[in-house]
């Protein structure tokens, strides 16, 4: 029986979740529970379509003449590592289709317990670049943003540096959660002892999730954050060294 993954939705030209133009494609299911989560209908385990990995190939596939030589598949969600036996299964069929794979993870599942770390390894040996979301370095500041520790997820960088595994290390900059700029400078000191860590983007908050927190019935808990001023991006950047 083929393994299917549940699928929230896809978008067929994204141009700002790995280079070149990409296939996204959009699992369901997460356990962390940011303040600025623009995708809170991703949450539910439950939710979203049931699909093969075939299908969502051959559907992306359709679209390799626009992506020049630089594009390829990236998998987001809600947290792809929820859903691992379909996501390797994806990317194993991509990778023998010379499709290149990028996946987008905030790694909250990441152990190296068993059985899945050996899974996860699998998973590496045919993913091309890893785009990490590091919400923010204090674990205790990470929990009160998310409902959820960081430690993990700084093992998880570690991880991919041993394994060699290109990063891009993504930072959603949210005025008063994550742009302290001594967390900032803690960051990058993190950043400064991996090897692979090849691209950090800082990605402004925006409030155009947060229709969707009120469609589901819940509270948004940045109710009147307003997006930083191009002035605290471009420190934060300059802080991060990001592009």
């Amino acid at each position: 029986m083929a393994v299917t993954g549940r699928i929230h939705s896809v978008e067929s030209f994204g141009a700002s979740d790995g280079p070149g133009v990409r296939f996204l494609i959009f699992l369901q299911g997460c356990a962390l529970r940011c303040q600025y989560c623009h995708n809170a209908d991703t949450w539910r385990t439950c939710g979203g379509t049931e699909r093969t990995a075939d299908e969502l190939l051959a559907q992306a596939l359709r679209y390799r003449p626009y992506w020049g030589t630089e594009g390829g598949i990236t998998v987001s969600g809600g947290e792809p590592l929820l859903q691992l036996p379909f996501l390797t299964d994806l990317f194993r069929k991509a990778k023998a289709a010379g499709v290149h794979t990028a996946l987008d993870t905030a790694g909250q599942p990441f152990t190296r317990e068993e059985p899945f770390f050996s899974r996860f390894c699998a998973l590496m040996e045919a993913t091309d670049l890893v785009l990490l979301d590091i919400k923010h370095i204090d674990p205790d500041a990470h929990r009160a943003l998310t409902g959820r520790g960081n430690e993990n997820i700084l093992d998880l960088a570690r991880c991919l540096d041993e394994l060699g595994k290109p990063v891009w290390v993504r930072h959603v900059l949210v005025p008063g959660r994550t742009d302290d700029e001594g967390a900032l400078r803690r960051l990058r000191a993190c950043l400064d002892t991996l090897g692979n860590v090849e691209r950090v983007e800082v990605l402004p908050y925006h409030t155009l999730g947060a229709f969707k927190w009120r469609a589901l019935g819940l509270d948004y808990p940045l109710e009147g954050v307003q997006p930083p001023t191009p002035e605290r991006v471009e420190n934060a950047r300059r802080l991060l060294g990001a592009v």
